[in-house]
């Protein structure tokens, strides 16, 4: 079980104090302002929160209204990024998505209740919102139960979240892998099914999804076996599926083929860097081809 707690208002305050600034400006025009999503998650299990989202009844219309420094960038996806104190902070309205058409995108949004909002996410544990003013967790989907059993686990129906979004398909195999959480097997069976989905992701985001992978996990060879075994590393790397069964001289290498060879020294790394870890993973990806 993994051992879950949430900061008072009072410690929020002196760790946030730009992003409660945000809330607290939205609240006392009257509107409800939770903390949101991945950082609620790192909050609970006591990890750095590098981005804090906020999700709000206020359209954006009204918070560029209450803010004098503002972005619109996102607008017409119900976001507006607000800079407070130099941060920036992502204010989005609670909202329903409409029909995602290219795979990535939805086409706009329908305002709605924090219920809705939660529903339309991606992982129960990315589902979770945060009252800042009293502290208080609020979980639709079930999150602080598959939190505390380090389970990943689609929000409704996985196959529906990721032709969504397809890039969901990726980012359930990081999140696992460097939270070192088990995927749920209905989830795990929808990313194989669904996989060959992966195709339609513009190669720069998964390039920063892999790098990402590579450079958090802290068993990153083991993220690896989940690409293979779940179908997305045929179309992220199909080369690297060649060195699977290609021996290697046993004085030399004891430990076997290229491909538990590469995902050994990929789980013996300890956050590299981007250099490094794509080094780590390409060094021998000419092998099975000219040996």
């Amino acid at each position: 079980m993994t051992e879950t707690s949430l900061p008072g208002p009072s410690d929020l305050r002196k760790k946030y104090p730009a992003a409660m600034k945000v809330a607290a400006g939205l609240h006392a025009a009257g509107f409800e302002a939770y903390f949101a999503g991945g950082s609620v998650r790192d909050m609970l299990l006591n990890r750095p929160s590098k981005d804090i989202d906020i999700a709000s009844g206020a359209s954006p219309d009204q918070v560029e209204a209450l803010f004098p420094h503002t972005h619109a960038i996102g607008k017409s996806f119900g976001v507006i990024q607000v800079v407070m104190d130099k941060e920036v902070f992502e204010v989005a309205t609670f909202r329903q998505d409409l029909a995602y058409q290219d795979g990535r995108h939805p086409e706009g949004y329908e305002p709605s209740s924090p219920h809705a909002d939660a529903s339309r996410r991606d992982f129960t544990i990315n589902g979770m919102f945060l009252n800042p003013q009293t502290g208080e967790l609020i979980d639709y989907t079930g999150g602080l139960n598959d939190l505390k059993s380090g389970t990943l686990r689609a929000i409704g129906d996985p196959d529906l979240r990721f032709r969504e979004d397809h890039l969901r398909l990726l980012r359930a195999i990081r999140f696992a892998s460097v939270l070192e959480f088990e995927i749920e097997e209905n989830t795990w069976q929808a990313i194989c099914r669904d996989a060959g989905l992966l195709r339609k992701v513009s190669v720069e985001r998964i390039r920063s999804e892999m790098v990402r992978l590579l450079r958090e996990s802290p068993r990153a060879g083991d993220a690896l076996t989940l690409l293979r075994d779940s179908g997305l590393l045929a179309i992220i790397l199909p080369e690297m599926l060649d060195t699977v069964g290609c021996e290697q001289p046993p004085e030399y290498h004891p430990e076997g083929d290229v491909w538990n060879h590469t995902v050994m020294m990929l789980n013996e790394l300890d956050h590299p860097s981007e250099e490094l870890a794509l080094s780590i993973l390409l060094h021998d990806i000419g092998k099975p081809a000219t040996r």
